[in-house]
Parts: C-alpha cells; sequence; structure tokens
C-alpha cells in the first residue's frame, strides 16, 4: 500500500531523537512529531544530566545491558562531536552499618553488569577525596559523569536532519490505526490538523506514552502496561560546592536518594526526590527543601541553613507504582504485540539519556530494520 512517509517517530525527547537519528542515518524517511514547541521540553531537559556508569539495575536487564553499551556510545560520541561533557566520577556513600552493607550488593550488581571499574574505599579514604563529606564508607566510580542534555539534542537532531528527518512541532498525536494491507493510519492535532501514513511507528513519548498506545486501533491492550507518574523536585545551591565528584547516598525504592551533582559549570543542585502524582504537574513547592536539608546533611553536615533555592521538578515516567518493584524498560516491538512496524517504548525513565544512543539500536532491531 502507498504511504505519506516510511518513518514516524512520535516524540522529540532525548529518545525519540536517537530513533530518528538511527533511523535516517540507516537510509529512511522520517518524521518527528512533537506536541510541544520544542525538543526535549519534558523529561529529557528535566533531569540531573548524568551519564550513568551501570551499577544498579537487575543483572541481565534492559537498563542494565543498554546503561553499559549508552555509557561507552555516549563517551565517543561526544568526545567526537565537542559535545561539552565531564568525566567527574561520583562517590556512593554510606552513612550507617546498614548502608555499608548495603554497598557490597551495589557493588556486587556492578560487576554482573560488567561495571569493573568501582573502588572501595573506607570512610577516611572518600574524605580525603572530598574533605567536606562525612561517611562510614564509599564506592567510587570512575565511569560517571555529566553531559549537557540540550547540546546533546541538538546533535542528534542535526545530524537526524542532516540525514533528511523533519522535525514538526506543536503537532500532538490523537490517534491511529493498524491499516489492514499493513502500515499506519496516524491523526495529528494542533493547528495544522492532519492524517499520515507511514510504514513504521515509534512511541517515545514518555510519559504519554502508554496513553498514546492505548490511541492506536488493532493493538493489543494487554501490551500496554499501566502508567504512573513520579515527581522530583531539584534545589540549587548557593554558592560553590566544596566538591569535585557527583555524591550519590544510598539509593532508596523508587529513585537514588537526594543525591548531589554538578553541571558543567561547577554549579551544585540536589535532587530528585520522590513525589507519586495524579496528573502532568511541574510546581514546585519550595517547603520541600526541609526534607532535602535533612537528608543532605546525613553525608553533608556543613550545609549551610538557607543555602538551597528552588529549582525545578521532572516527571519519571514510570510504569511500577509506589509499592511495587521497579520496572525495567519496555520496547514492545512486533514480538510482543504483533504488529509489524510498530514500537512502543514504555518507562523509559533513568538512564535513557545515558542509553539512549542504545535504545536507538535496540529499536530498529526489534522493528528488524
Amino acid at each position: 500500500m502507498n504511504t505519506d512517509i516510511d518513518c514516524i517517530v512520535v516524540g522529540a525527547g532525548v529518545v525519540g531523537l536517537a530513533v530518528a537519528r538511527a533511523l535516517a542515518l540507516a537510509g529512511r524517511e522520517v518524521l518527528v512529531a512533537e506536541a510541544a514547541e520544542a525538543i526535549g521540553t519534558g523529561t529529557s531537559s528535566r533531569n540531573s544530566e548524568v551519564i550513568h556508569a551501570g551499577i544498579y539495575y537487575p543483572a541481565g536487564s534492559l537498563k542494565a545491558r543498554l546503561c553499559v553499551r549508552g555509557k561507552h556510545l555516549l563517551y565517543d560520541y561526544c568526545a567526537a562531536r565537542g559535545i561539552p561533557h565531564r568525566r567527574l566520577g561520583k562517590l556512593i556513600v554510606a552513612t550507617s552499618a546498614a548502608e555499608v552493607q548495603a554497598l557490597d550488593g551495589i557493588a556486587a550488581r556492578a560487576r554482573a553488569n560488567g561495571v569493573d571499574d568501582l573502588r572501595r574505599l573506607d570512610g577516611a579514604a572518600a574524605t580525603a577525596l572530598e574533605p567536606a563529606l562525612r561517611c562510614t564508607a564509599a564506592l567510587l566510580s570512575p565511569s560517571t559523569g555529566i553531559v549537557d542534555s540540550h547540546a546533546l539534542m541538538l546533535a542528534y537532531q542535526g545530524e537526524a536532519e542532516h540525514a533528511g528527518a523533519q522535525c514538526v512541532f506543536h503537532t500532538p498525536m490523537l490517534s491511529a490505526r493498524v491499516r489492514p494491507g499493513g502500515g499506519f493510519e496516524v491523526q495529528f492535532g494542533g493547528d495544522e490538523a492532519m492524517s499520515l501514513s507511514c510504514n513504521v511507528l515509534v512511541n517515545a513519548a514518555g510519559i504519554h506514552a502508554p496513553t498514546l498506545a492505548r490511541r492506536i486501533a488493532g493493538l493489543p491492550p494487554a501490551s500496554i502496561p499501566q502508567e504512573y507518574l513520579c515527581k522530583g523536585s531539584y534545589f540549587t545551591l548557593a554558592g560553590r560546592a566544596p566538591f569535585s565528584h557527583l555524591i550519590y547516598p544510598v539509593p532508596q525504592h523508587a529513585g537514588l536518594g537526594v543525591h548531589l551533582t554538578l553541571d558543567l559549570g561547577g554549579q551544585a543542585k540536589f535532587g530528585p526526590d520522590t513525589e507519586w502524582i495524579e496528573t502532568e504537574d511541574y510546581t514546585l513547592d519550595p517547603a520541600r527543601a526541609e526534607v532535602f536539608y535533612d537528608a543532605v546533611r546525613t553525608y553533608w553536615p556543613g550545609l549551610p541553613d538557607g543555602a538551597l533555592a528552588p529549582g525545578y521538578t521532572g516527571i519519571r515516567p514510570k510504569i511500577s507504582g509506589p509499592h511495587e518493584p521497579a520496572a525495567d524498560f519496555v520496547i514492545a516491538g512486533p514480538a510482543v504485540h504483533g504488529v509489524a512496524g510498530l514500537a512502543n517504548l514504555f518507562g523509559i525513565e533513568s538512564p535513557g539519556l545515558t542509553a539512549s544512543l542504545a535504545i536507538a539500536e535496540e529499536t530498529l532491531a526489534r522493528l528488524s530494520l
């Protein structure tokens, strides 16, 4: 059957742009449709901008495999293209006997994932690296770093467009249907509402991906997970931080705890915390700072009163709820739902930024492209 365009990618976040780039470089005709006014306005620009090492995720999981693969691809990509990044390293710090024991499990999981550069430090060695730090023991991850996420997304977009892709904005996907003869008919809203047919459809809509999947007529409902919104707030530090590494507490259930990260200018921020919400909401409650002071002072007791200023919030696109084990990435291709040419990307939270190039590879592989 004739189609208007070969491939449509819904969502111009870091993962959608990485997939569009991979498709375009493979010689496919690509349209990226984004509901917002610009690239990366959601989760992709509301995070810690950390290049993760691949430490925490269950062995054999997609998160583990694609994070480790994606980390190497991302460092090489940034170095080759001059994208601002820095391999700062991070300390995972234990401040109690129970947390010291937890470090052993973290180190074992990292080794199982192929992360072989962690170093165990006692409290004295950790504070020799970071004198302002208070901890009983720590793990040093030298391959953790930071990246300018917007510059990265611009690079993905530029390479995709150079290879012939188009990006359109203010163009929300309203619905789609699987055509009997193959391919898809996709309805878009916005100022110039339109219907387009395509052979390949990639749903990379982040927190909205499950909702959009339910609007695809012909897709088995059982292949679509329940979505949950987990909001995280960030506070910035007034003045310069006395740290040169990223500082992470031992992980909590729904996230990695209130950690200290640095941007490329040396400015410190703290977060995210965990707040389960029902609807998309990016407002930041300044009163949450009180909890941040308590959390941060477990490893940085010298944090001055009044030093935290409201920063921003982000929403993790989770597919597991508050009392459930953390879910893996889901890249649902035809082997999952039986619809040729369709890939739904669900639950692409952290380490999605780190893994973006590897997620793109995996998506094309599952589409047999």
